[in-house]
Order: structure tokens, then sequence, then C-alpha cells
């Protein structure tokens, strides 16, 4: 097993950690070693919850924004390239899902290097990587050219969300770091929001082209901040080779307990990134009858605002569940459940308060993130970095291939006067939900456990 029970008491100059007889992994279970009684007091120079924010979470949420900007940002701009390159559903899904294909692709590697690296030298560089993706998507004339550069922006934002998770596990005590993921994503939730009313707004002073070259100037900011405010902070080891590093992915990718979340997960991730970053406009303009662009803006921005509440209640939520006896692998199956019966909503009864079904959507699609921390925390610490970065090549391969056949499920109807067919959206949408129910039944049947803490889902 390993844990840690750790207790904060208020010192004179900082916080002061206590932990007794901690067990800790050596390389699995058969190495496991009892430490000596320690006590690790974080005074004088111990960093304040200030420093913190500032130094540490701040930049890293920074960039989380941007990455959330650039995923949402084709559902407001798809009529612009509709117009200027000549594309259809399928072209635009294909387009918007080559963000998460790098993105995927990357995250074996991205893992051993953000535990061998540093999130901070690991997330500098891929942001500088982002910002020539977003120079080249202003500078194309072609549907090629947009895909090769959207391909480099998800390149430059794959450790977004696992660069922030290391820095997590690394700054706070593990029983904060649910807490602290649910905040960080809520910044991405915040960037939702800036991809809708604001972009809308930013197109009447800009042409496309132009906002991309502004969004790469911000990328390149936010690379110098990571450089220069975030501090270095050294992590568990991580010992061995660089194939034995690779070997660790290797049992994390054919870990029981991994695969009873994964393919739930994956596919909720699939129905509530996918609609966020594309979807959601075409489906309000053909199915829901907001012919208005304005009308439209309108509805995602409140759809992003329930995805940025979703994303800080989540950790809450959980942390009150656990406090009445609900562990936190029921709360989170339970809030899966709730976010699929919204996607039956949308898909089934779409004309029954259509806007409201989104803003359920965007609450509840942020909740199931709290299955990361719950992965993370099933393995051993210095696994951390591996088990985000594997379980992100799992969730973006299918959101890429997914988002991308929604696009060819939706141009299997001719177009309308106004756009596509709501029956494709009906049986694309209807095809999502069905997954997440085989989803649901597989995480309940397993009885698969965690490898570093087997009373984990003892009780679930």
């Amino acid at each position: 097993m390993l844990y840690c029970d750790f207790w904060r008491s208020r010192t004179r100059h900082g916080w002061e950690l206590e932990g007794a007889d901690i067990p800790l992994f050596a390389s699995g279970p058969a190495h496991m070693v009892r430490a000596k009684k320690t006590r690790q007091t974080m005074t004088g120079n111990a960093p304040t919850f200030a420093t913190l924010f500032l130094r540490v979470f701040l930049p890293f949420a920074l960039a989380y924004f941007l990455s959330y900007i650039f995923r949402g940002v084709n559902a407001v701009i798809f009529p612009y390239l509709e117009r200027d390159i000549g594309i259809t559903a399928g072209d635009l899904g294909l387009l918007t899902s080559a963000f998460f294909l790098f993105f995927a692709g990357c995250q074996p590697v991205l893992g051993v290097m953000l535990d061998r690296y540093g999130p901070r030298r690991v997330q500098v560089v891929l942001l500088a990587m982002a910002a020539a993706g977003s120079t080249l998507f202003g500078l194309s004339l072609s549907l090629g050219e947009l895909i090769v550069a959207r391909v480099l922006i998800g390149l430059g934002f794959a450790g977004g969300l696992m660069a922030a998770i290391k820095a997590i596990t690394l700054w706070y005590p593990p029983q904060r770091w649910g807490l602290i993921t649910g905040f960080h994503m809520m910044a991405g939730g915040l960037g939702s929001m800036a991809a809708t009313l604001p972009v809308e707004w930013s197109l009447s002073v800009l042409s496309w082209q132009g906002l991309f070259f502004w969004l790469a100037g911000f990328c390149l900011a936010t690379s110098a901040i990571l450089f220069f405010v975030v501090p270095e902070r050294a992590g568990p080891p991580a010992g061995g080779s660089l194939a034995d590093q690779f070997r660790i992915t290797g049992a994390v990718l054919t870990d029981g307990f991994y695969w009873r979340i994964q393919p739930l997960l994956a596919v909720q991730q699939l129905a509530f990134i996918g609609c966020i970053s594309l979807w959601i406009g075409p489906w309000l303009r053909d199915v829901g009858g907001f012919t208005d662009k304005e009308m439209r803006a309108d509805i995602q921005l409140w759809t992003a605002a329930a995805t940025t509440l979703g994303f800080a209640m989540s950790g809450i939520i959980a942390t009150a569940l656990r406090r009445v006896g609900v562990s936190n692998f029921a709360s989170a199956g339970l809030m899966s459940i709730l976010f699929a019966a919204v996607c039956g909503w949308i898909a089934f009864v779409p004309a029954f308060h259509p806007a409201v079904a989104w803003i359920a959507f965007g609450f509840l699609g942020a909740c199931p993130i709290q299955y990361m921390p719950l992965m993370v925390a099933s393995f051993p610490a210095h696994y951390a970095g591996r088990v985000s970065t594997s379980s992100n090549l799992v969730v973006f391969s299918v959101i890429f291939a997914g988002q991308w056949a929604i696009g060819k499920v939706v141009d299997l109807w001719p177009r309308t006067a106004t756009g596509y067919s709501p029956d494709g959206y009906a049986w694309a949408f209807g095809a999502l939900f069905i997954l997440q129910l085989a989803g649901l039944a597989w995480l309940m049947m397993s009885r698969a456990r965690p490898m570093a803490r087997p009373h984990l889902a003892a009780a679930d």
C-alpha cells in the first residue's frame, strides 16, 4: 500500500506536516518497506498558500485556460471555416479532432518526461509549440494546412492537465489532490467561457486569422511565465533506465483497476469534450433552431459557465459525500450516471428545453474528472505522471476517432437549408448514450482493485 495520513497544524512560520509509520512502495507489493517515523516541517522558507497559488497553481491554470480556448474555438468559428475553406461536417469533425491526434500519441513519452524532468520544463517547451501551431493556423488556406496546424496546437497543449496534476502531486498533500484538481479544471471551464461570446465579439473586430495570431502571442507569454515564475521541486526519483520507465507505462496500461474505470471515462470525455469543443454550436443551429449566432453564443457561454462551476464543485461534492460515508469511487459513479441521463435527454428529447439540457450537460460533464485523482492514487507515487498520461492516451485517442465519426454520421443525411439534418445528430448522440450505458455496466460488474490501495473500492 502507498498512503500518507497527513494532518496540518499552523506554526508561527508556516505549515507543519507530520506523518508516522508511512508505508512506502519500493517497486511493488512484494517490496514494501516501512519508513521510520518522520517529521517534515515546512518552516522559514515554507511556501504559503498565496505562494503556491501565485507561483504553482496559477501559471499551470493559465496554460489550461488557453487549452480550452483552442479546444472550443471551432464551435464559434465554424461558419467562417465553412465559408472560407468550404469544409463539410466530416471535415469539421476531422479538423477539430486533429487537436487530439498528437495530443494522444505523445502521452506515453510525456508521462516519462514529466516524471524525469518535471512539469515546469516540459510545459514551457510544449507551449512554444502551441504558439507555432496557432500562427500556422492563422496563415492556412486549405483544410490540409489547417489540420497540420491543429495537430501542432494539440501537441502544444498535450500536457495541460497532466503537467498540472504532476505539479499538484509535488506541492500539495494527497488528501487535497482531488480538490485542487477540480479547481484546476475550473480554469479550463473559464477557457470554455472565453471561447464563446468573447471569441464571437473578437470576430467583429478581427478576422479569424488575426484571432489566432493573438492567441499565439498569449501562448508565448504563458510559456515565459512558467519559465520565470514556477519553482522547481524534486519528486520521488524516477529510477532505472529509460526502458524501465516505459515498462511502468506498460504496467499501468495492463492494470485491471485502470481498465475498470477507463472505458467509461473515455466515452464520457468523448461526449463531453467532443460536444463542448465543436458539436454544441452546430447542434444548436440545426436541431435546437437557434439560427442567430449571438443567441447560440449566449447558450454556449452559459454552458461553459456551468462547466466552470462543475469543475469547481466536483471536488467539493466528492468531499461532502465522503463525509457522509459515500466513497470517492461511488460519488464519481453517481455523477457519471447523471451525465449519461442528460446525454440521453439531448439525443432523444431534443425539443424539451434544449438550453437547460446543455447547461446541465456542462455542469455534470465536468464531474467525472474525479476519476483521474482516484486512478493516480491507486498506483505508487512515482507512477503519477504515467498514470495520468496513460489515461490521456486512451481518452484522447477515443476523442480523435469519435469526434470524426460523429461528423461522418451527421454527413450521412442530406444537408438542410440551414445546416445538417437533425436525424444525423439523433443517431450520433444516441450512440454516445448507449456507449455510456455499456461503460457504466462494466464499471459496476468489474471486481478489479487498485494496485496501491486495495481497500479503495472494496466497499463499492
